[in-house]
């Protein structure tokens, strides 16, 4: 990891920070791909699938059967603590406030209702590993927001088949159609629709950067929640945090392929504990290889003054995960101003929220922090404003309104207004 001491010199480190850019070649060849699948379909569809996953299927939906079976498939312990992390996820959106309200006045009503989306994909990465939880994370806020129909779309594997885990996921919140279907094809089937695949409203979930570019180009057909890249966790640790504890959380980090590991300290000493630490607990993990890329490439130790100082650093960063392992961490809650989550105390590391929590784990990277939230069921509605005023409010504004629309030099506008403003309408 790279060490920087000093608030300017982090800082500095922040600035320099750059998303990663999408390859020009890589965006051709996605915008490629997109074209194929609009004007080609499902042919398109199997001509990816065998050049991609060397598997040319003719059906792309799993049939039931196969879901049906994917329940005796997964282990009774798996079982159970997916039904919790189902459980707690769903409670926790449960209580996210999403009333409409239309309100009554003198000037008539003015208010908003609110509507879910009709049908939404659900994109679930299994490259390296079936991410069934990412499932979970993305399809509850949705059924609690009230969506109609929600399908996923997942990489299958040699053999065609889909992983039992997210089989089951999809069987036990009573999912629409899993398709077998990765990459940037299945980002443009979702988009366009084909004729197996229904169009979606909207597309959701974590991907490669192939996936990442293809939800960026059809953002406006569909709606996306967000351009999610590399995942990155900021721990902030002080002369009370256990260094056993900070560099569990930091190797949670680096063993996602391309992960940012960053850790702000209030004592030099801290980190050196922490230093050595990280290489006792790396000598028997079995992603140690991704973990020391990770902390090689993109890992900083940053030494600060005091938490005042780190939690500058943490807010110039604005990372996705903000891990708080210092004396009474709930006192700095307040201080935070950009992060997409926050996890208070040693009780609550990070790869906890991954699962079992509460809250979505799909939150925002790469410094959208300062703009975006983490996934939640406000992603999944549409708010639309309703105006229904009466003559005597359209008599007090309607004037204001005219003079307005004439300014732009939208006589149209204006007239429309002023054909109402009648002795008889302001009565």
């Amino acid at each position: 990891m790279r060490l920087l001491r000093g608030l300017e010199a982090a800082l500095t480190a922040v600035d320099d920070r750059q998303p990663d850019a999408a390859h020009p070649g890589r965006r051709a060849q996605v915008e490629a791909v997109i074209d194929e699948v609009r004007s080609r379909g499902d042919e398109a569809l199997r001509d990816f699938g065998e050049r991609f996953d060397r598997l040319r299927l003719e059906r792309f939906e799993v049939p039931a059967e196969a879901r049906a079976a994917a329940s005796g498939a997964v282990p009774g312990p798996l079982r159970a603590a997916i039904d919790l992390s189902i459980e707690r996820v769903r409670v926790f959106h449960e209580r996210q406030p999403r009333e409409a309200a239309l309100v009554p006045s003198s000037d008539g009503w003015l208010g908003q209702v609110i509507r879910p989306l009709a049908r939404v994909g659900c994109y679930v990465p299994a490259a390296q590993a079936p991410l069934f939880s990412s499932l979970i994370m993305s399809a509850v806020p949705a059924q609690v927001a009230g969506v109609g129909e929600i399908v996923v779309c997942t990489p299958p594997r040699p053999d065609g088949s889909v992983a039992d885990e997210i089989l089951y996921v999809a069987q036990a919140l009573g999912l629409g159609a899993v398709y077998r279907l990765g990459g940037a094809h299945a980002i443009a089937a979702l988009a366009y629709g084909t004729e197996q695949v229904p169009r979606v409203d909207k597309v959701v979930g974590p991907g490669s950067p192939w996936v990442v570019i293809a939800k960026q180009l059809v953002y406006g057909q569909v709606g996306i929640e967000s351009l999610p890249g590399p995942t990155e966790t900021l721990v902030v640790a002080d002369h009370t945090a256990d260094p056993r504890h900070v560099a569990a959380d930091l190797l949670a980090q680096a063993e996602h392929e391309g992960a940012q590991p960053v850790v702000v300290v209030t004592r030099e000493a801290v980190w050196h504990e922490v230093e050595r630490e990280l290489e006792r607990q790396l000598a028997d993990l079995p992603t140690a290889l991704t973990a020391r890329a990770s902390l090689a490439t993109r890992g900083l130790a940053v030494v600060v003054a005091d938490v005042e100082e780190a939690l500058r650093v943490a807010n110039a960063y604005a990372p996705e995960h903000l891990c708080l392992l210092v004396e009474d961490p709930w006192s700095w809650v307040a201080a935070v101003e950009h992060a997409g989550g926050v996890f208070v105390g040693e009780h609550s590391m990070e790869a906890l929220g991954d699962y079992v929590a509460g809250p979505s784990h799909v939150m925002p990277t790469g410094g959208t922090a300062r703009h975006a939230s983490a996934l939640n069921v406000r992603d999944f509605q549409r708010v639309m404003p309703v105006v229904g005023l009466s003559a005597r409010a359209l008599a007090a504004i309607g004037p204001a309104g005219a003079r307005m629309a004439r300014a732009e030099g939208l006589e149209a506008h204006a007239r429309a207004i002023e054909s109402r403003l009648t002795p008889h309408a302001a009565k």
